[in-house]
């Protein structure tokens, strides 16, 4: 039997899941909780582990993993399993489009382009996938260097704060936090040296959000 609040936080947990393929931080189940505090996050969720809704998954940070989902009508009462996608072998190997460079400091010309890229299947979630070759270091600060493949999952939306592609003016594509500032879009390097890009809303549009890296020596 869930309480109201475990109840929402199992969806909460699940809906973002569903969507991105990455767990919400425990301040955002604060906030889509309207809980006072991160301890009440971390009682909740350490109650569905027990109860075997959730599973924390080892050595990865904000790591949950959805066991069961209550029905949405009700708070309490029997739990269906959540859908368990197939397994992945380790070394199976997937084909995805590489569509030229991308800038990770300036924006240059988008999708110069395209070619096939050899991904380890394990590295993408779901979704349709692209890649992207890395040109510049106004990432570097976010483990992104010049020279990287970035793994992109096809999205024309994004949340405060996601590392997208973004398309300035229809014509450049460049990779960076994803932000507002008043009635403006700001797009955030993560390197000290470059400032942040300001556009009007109607110059850019999301092109896809960061899924993974890839990086040869």
């Amino acid at each position: 039997m869930l309480t109201r609040k475990q109840h929402e936080l199992i969806c909460f947990i699940h809906d973002r899941l569903s969507e991105g393929g990455v767990s919400p931080s425990f301040e955002e189940m604060k906030e889509a909780l309207e809980l006072k505090s991160k301890s009440g996050v971390h009682r909740l969720v350490n109650a569905l582990v027990e109860r075997g809704y959730l599973r924390r998954l080892p050595n990865r940070a904000r790591a949950l993993e959805v066991l069961r989902v209550p029905e949405r009508a009700k708070s309490t009462g029997t739990a269906r399993p959540a859908p368990t996608p197939p397994p992945i072998a380790a070394n199976d190997v997937l084909e995805i489009p590489l569509h030229g460079r991308i800038a990770a400091g300036l924006p240059i010309e988008a999708l110069e382009g395209q070619s096939m890229l050899s991904v380890p299947a394990a590295l993408l979630g779901n979704g349709e996938h692209y890649a992207l070759e890395v040109s510049g270091d106004s990432m570097v600060d976010a483990g992104i260097l010049d020279g990287d493949y970035a793994l992109i999952r096809r999205a024309d939306s994004a949340r405060e704060g996601q590392i997208v592609v973004a398309l300035i003016d229809d014509s450049e594509a460049t990779l960076k936090y994803y932000r507002h500032e008043g009635a403006m879009v700001r797009l955030d390097p993560a390197n000290r040296a470059y400032d942040p890009q300001r556009y009007h809303p109607d110059q850019v549009r999301v092109q896809g959000q960061l899924a993974g890296l890839l990086r040869r020596y």
